[in-house]
């Protein structure tokens, strides 16, 4: 029988769009040169990542990484359309992979921005503390290869959500939105806590990632 459950508690749900509009302003800003903004979205965007890093450990059930690390024979289960039917829920084993890699890009993306030095307007705060070979290093890839990763990996995650809703019919945006799923079972699966005191929990927690941020910005100051 139809049941519905909470599968993305508000935190996760406001960090998944904010980072969505912060790596979006990251691209434009970066072509278009507005480096001021540049610089102010990468520290948001460093604040988030180590909210995000911190809550997959006491976030709400379906956020935490310990509910979407799968075994190789499960992404191959999941592959052959053979899968345990919780991969409906939250992500699955291709959906998990998928956010990894744009965590990991995007973390390796904000570490390079943190450690380059573009010898006009800008050197990073962590510069000063690394050899120039690094330096040089972060500020080339940075520039290129790192750049062209988080725009393919922006792609692919939108051509991701295409493919679900266009393909299996399921939106993958609604979820992300409302926060609950329905599921077919006479015995659902439980709930993510989504109640006041896990979203101040998540206020505080951000509100400290904000301030490592601002403590690594003025490391270069």
């Amino acid at each position: 029988m139809p049941s519905t459950i909470r599968v993305w508690d508000l935190p996760t749900r406001l960090f998944h769009w904010v980072l969505a509009l912060g790596v979006i302003g990251l691209i434009a800003t970066g072509y278009l040169g507005i480096m001021q903004w540049h610089f102010r979205l990468g520290y948001m965007v460093l604040a988030l990542l180590l909210f995000r890093l911190v809550w997959g450990v006491i976030g709400g059930r379906w956020s935490r990484f310990g509910s979407f690390i799968y075994s190789p024979a499960s992404l191959v289960r999941h592959l052959r359309g053979a899968g345990h039917p919780d991969h409906a829920i939250g992500h699955s084993p291709l959906g998990a992979l998928s956010v990894f890699g744009l965590l990991l890009i995007l973390a390796l993306q904000v570490l390079t921005g943190l450690t380059s030095d573009d010898a006009i307007s800008f050197t990073g705060p962590l510069a000063p503390f690394v050899s120039s070979d690094v330096v040089d290093w972060a500020t080339g890839y940075h520039k290129d290869v790192g750049q062209w990763l988080v725009i393919a990996l922006v792609v692919l995650h939108l051509l991701a959500i295409v493919f679900y809703r266009v393909a299996k019919g399921q939106n993958l945006t609604t979820a992300m939105i409302g926060g609950d799923k329905t599921v077919d079972s006479d015995a659902p699966p439980p709930s993510s806590r989504d109640d006041v005191r896990m979203r101040l929990l998540a206020l505080v927690l951000l509100a400290v990632c904000a301030a490592v941020a601002w403590w690594v910005q003025r490391l270069g100051a």
